[in-house]
């Protein structure tokens, strides 16, 4: 069962669209008893780091989350900000991440090698995955995905909770796994059938 969390950002439609079209059973939780029994769980988000955090604290399903990630092991796939929620914190606010993934989140505007480039960094982009990362299995090696975002998550322990990386002005980790936990900069939502690929991956036990 693939389970949506609805906290107020995201397209959540967007996802059920795709996992029905897979014919995957998916459901949206909006609240922590619709949370519960979840075997696989989508983190959507956009937006500011800030107000996502408080979006999800004030929905009432931040503690059950920490509990089944963490205690339970339900594997966890977080999209944009709801990947960025994933560390420890952003500079672009100033409150504290749910720290799933050690590192920070860093504005692409705040290194050199970006100047003179549009931000956000919007549109398609390559993406290079690290070998035998699964949520990228089967997929061509010029597999694509859309991107629009201004801050990217700078990994404290980059060899080992990186799952690909795209270049823009600098190379940024724009896919993160943890064991269980995983997270993606990208919208797979929008990129076509390698975004679906990636869901379809996801839900197959990547």
């Amino acid at each position: 069962m693939i389970t949506i969390v609805d906290y107020g950002l995201g397209n959540i439609q967007a996802f059920v669209t795709v996992y029905k079209r897979l014919n995957v059973e998916v459901r949206v939780a909006r609240d922590e008893q619709a949370l519960r029994g979840a075997t696989r769980i989508v983190l959507p988000g956009v937006g500011a780091f800030d107000h996502a955090m408080d979006l999800l604290q004030a929905s009432g399903m931040r503690e059950a989350l920490d509990e089944m990630v963490l205690r339970d092991g339900v594997p966890v796939l977080g999209i944009c900000v709801g990947m960025q929620i994933l560390a420890e914190g952003s500079d672009e606010g100033r409150l504290p991440g749910l720290g799933w993934i050690s590192g920070r989140v860093r504005a692409l505007a705040s290194r050199p090698e970006v100047a003179g480039l549009p931000l956000p960094h919007m549109g398609w982009n390559d993406v290079d995955p690290v070998p035998g990362e699964p949520l990228f299995a089967g997929m061509e090696r010029d597999a694509r995905f859309y991107f629009l975002h201004s801050f990217y998550f700078d990994c404290a322990e980059p060899a080992q909770h990186t799952a690909a990386r795209a270049r823009y002005g600098i190379d940024f980790s724009c896919a993160v796994r943890r064991g269980h936990i995983a997270g993606v900069q990208f919208h797979p939502e929008k990129s076509h059938h390698w975004g679906t690929g990636l869901l379809k991956n996801f839900a197959l036990g990547a």
